[in-house]
């Protein structure tokens, strides 16, 4: 059949006729120009992997495959290899820290108003180094802190907040949607714009991918600011599409914001077709903690715009009630450090009596395997809560890989029954709660744009104690018989998907 097509386009146009006939003459030569080209690009590309992958074992595989097999290494690599984020301009420094307090105006009225959060011993004094020396931001005082379980409760109370907005409005989602709550998000945005309110929008290009640009354009006509957030945006990055921002971040006026697991859909409120009901955590945040989340949205916008959004509010303020101590911190593949990883590592290591672990993608990697099973080898309380129906079939069958090294040293695992569980949660001990957009795989500490809110309060912490019991009672424990007395072509796949752990 394609031989028939090609007689006749021989036919119909006598240049196409002249191509094939010079193709046929020179066949050998063009399949050893691309045998040549493509074994030194993988040269190539083996020397920039050995440089700045971040892991030894990471620039071994990429140098092997790519020298050995590089007609589909070498453009796996340009897409999936990259792990380093060039070009992202960090505005922390400017807008909330600085090399003295006196420079900066933020510092020094939270200092001055007694904001800041003091450590009570010197563990906790070389904790909080730790922490603000990886977020860049403060740990305050005087925040107010909701949590939001589940779809309902989370979009009712942004929307509530987005119709009390007085001068803007920070919207940033991975995932936005043209269905009924991605309108009723729309409708409420504009009609803030309509009052005269500023309003910016921000969604992961690849994340709305399905986004129509109708719904954008609806957004920009109604006085609203729009901007994708493209990784392969900027001179020299063609390629670079195996990143995501994967934030979900919502600031009101600077004195509210929100951050967690949802997405701007309607499965979030419960509506899929397979994965109902879908169980997720939002938290909603007043005081000067709101502060720090908004440097991240700027930090976001001036990426992906050139722009910086000016005549924002600056000036903290304590919450109306409460004295929660919270920290936000926004990590990813521009930071210098990787953050995401080094933040959780501190928390698994610092935990006394418990590690409660909420995630949809458990797919973690040796060290964190290892400081788990440490923690569980010296007394912590270590459970891992994942969902039974997962909607991406390769994480689920990976997470059965770390049942028999996890079991060994004490760690229990757990599988939520109804629907599908969405939430990124952590509990430690009793005081130290974690919630925020950032899964436990490496694609969330190496890979994405992620932002965790750190949240110290006793009385925060048994809020969240209370709902992961829920979640617990709805679960059901899983052994490594759940492995191992399967059948060996389930067992093949599940460690063939562990081999693939890393680009998960």
């Amino acid at each position: 059949m394609f031989r028939r097509m090609t007689d006749r386009l021989s036919d119909r146009f006598p240049r196409f006729k002249r191509f094939l006939e010079w193709r046929r003459r020179h066949r050998k030569k063009l399949i050893a120009a691309f045998v040549v080209t493509m074994h030194t690009l993988g040269a190539i590309s083996s020397i920039q992997a050995i440089m700045s992958t971040r892991t030894p074992q990471g620039a071994i595989a990429w140098a092997v495959s790519l020298n050995t097999f590089p007609y589909v290494a070498v453009p796996a690599y340009w897409v999936f290899g990259q792990s380093r984020f060039d070009g992202y301009e960090f505005v922390r420094q400017k807008e909330m820290l600085a090399k003295s307090a006196t420079e900066n105006r933020v510092i020094q009225a939270l200092r001055e108003q007694e904001m800041m959060a003091e450590p009570r011993s010197e563990r906790e004094e070389a904790q909080l180094r730790l922490l603000e020396s990886l977020s860049l931001l403060p740990l305050t005082r005087y925040n107010d802190v909701d949590l939001l379980i589940d779809g309902q409760a989370t979009f009712d109370a942004i929307i509530e907040a987005i119709e009390s907005a007085e001068e803007y409005v920070l919207f940033q989602f991975y995932i936005i949607r043209d269905d009924e709550l991605g309108n009723r998000i729309q409708e409420a945005l504009l009609a803030k714009a309509v009052e005269g309110v500023r309003v910016y929008v921000q969604y992961d290009a690849l994340g709305s991918l399905d986004l129509p640009p109708s719904y954008v354009e609806e957004l920009r006509d109604g006085g609203v600011e729009v901007s994708a957030f493209k990784t392969a945006g900027g001179w020299g990055n063609p390629f670079r599409i195996n990143f995501r921002n994967h934030r979900k971040i919502v600031v009101i006026d600077g004195r509210e914001a929100f951050v967690g697991g949802h997405n701007v859909g309607d499965e979030y409120l419960g509506k899929h077709p397979e994965l109902t009901p879908w169980r997720d955590t939002h938290v909603a945040f007043r005081g000067p903690v709101v502060l720090a989340t908004q440097v991240s949205f700027v930090e976001d916008w001036l990426w992906a715009t050139g722009e910086e959004i000016h005549e924002l509010h600056w000036t903290p303020e304590r919450a109306p009630q409460g004295d929660v101590a919270a920290m936000c911190f926004p990590t990813g593949p521009a930071d210098e450090l990787e953050t995401g990883t080094l933040l959780m590592l501190d928390a698994i290591n610092v935990a006394r009596k418990r590690i409660w672990i909420a995630t949809p993608y458990f797919v973690p990697d040796e060290q964190f395997v290892s400081a788990l099973q440490l923690a569980s080898l010296r007394g912590v309380e270590v459970k891992v809560l994942i969902p039974e129906n997962n909607d991406d079939r390769l994480v689920d069958l990976t997470s059965y890989s770390y049942l028999e090294e996890g079991d060994a040293a004490g760690i229990e695992f757990y599988r939520y029954q109804p629907g599908f569980m969405h939430q990124k949660v952590v509990l430690v001990d009793d005081e130290i709660s974690m919630v925020g957009t950032a899964n436990f795989d490496n694609r969330s500490m190496r890979l994405n744009f992620e932002v965790t809110m750190l949240i110290v309060n006793a009385d925060f912490a048994r809020e969240v104690e209370t709902m992961l019991q829920a979640d617990f009672e709805k679960s059901l424990p899983v052994t490594p018989k759940a492995y191992t007395e399967s059948s060996a072509p389930f067992r093949f796949m599940v460690r063939t998907a562990r081999l693939l752990a890393p680009v998960q």
